[in-house]
């Protein structure tokens, strides 16, 4: 069996993600300057087609950005969550987000740096098994703390510090088909609940 479990493929983790950027110089300018991450290739695609970069995130993964001169216009709320609005919805085959793993003393710190940078960052989430999902406060349930925030083209990024080993508990929901999208609906609180 391969490492991690897998029992068909090897995988040893994600060799980049791929989005799409509206300038690539103000991408570069983020992730270099802001977050700090190394830009390690730069590609331009044949025939003018746009450009493909590449960014270290950390053991050997990358992530990536195309730049398209003649790419649609972004679509919040359908090809990516409405971040100004604070809806995390976004349609079916969409990149919701991304989220980088931190260490967990660190996520205070990550936040401070940010907001000092003059990036709009959520307060520190604390995801739990409580029946909200979240508290205030870490408690025994809670498994990783997350600061939210978008890049200049709006795409919702997350510094996510996991807090305690995963086990076979924490898989105990049965997954949801779209026949299921009606139970759900009616589970959405209505207001004054």
């Amino acid at each position: 069996m391969a490492p991690g479990g897998n029992k068909e493929f090897e995988l040893r983790g994600v060799n980049h993600l791929a989005l799409v950027c509206k300038d690539m110089a103000r991408t570069v300018d983020f992730y270099t300057n802001v977050l700090g991450m190394p830009l390690t290739k730069t590609i331009d695609l044949p025939n003018g087609s746009g450009q493909h970069f590449f960014f270290d995130i950390g053991n050997g993964d990358s992530l990536a950005f195309f730049w398209f001169p003649d790419a649609p216009q972004a679509a919040p709320g359908i090809a990516a969550p409405r971040v100004a609005q604070g809806d995390g919805v976004s349609a079916h085959g969409s990149m919701n987000h991304v989220a980088f793993d931190v260490a967990p003393e660190k996520i205070e710190e990550y936040r401070e740096r940010l907001k000092a940078r003059g990036i709009r960052v959520t307060r520190v989430v604390n995801h739990d098994d409580t029946t909200s999902q979240v508290s205030d406060d870490v408690n025994d349930t809670t498994f990783v703390r997350s600061i939210y925030f978008a890049d200049p083209d709006g795409i919702l990024l997350e510094f996510a510090a996991w807090t305690r080993d995963l086990t076979p508990d924490d898989v105990r929901h049965a997954p949801a088909t779209g026949a299921d999208a009606e139970h759900y609906r009616g589970k959405k609180a209505t207001p004054g609940d």
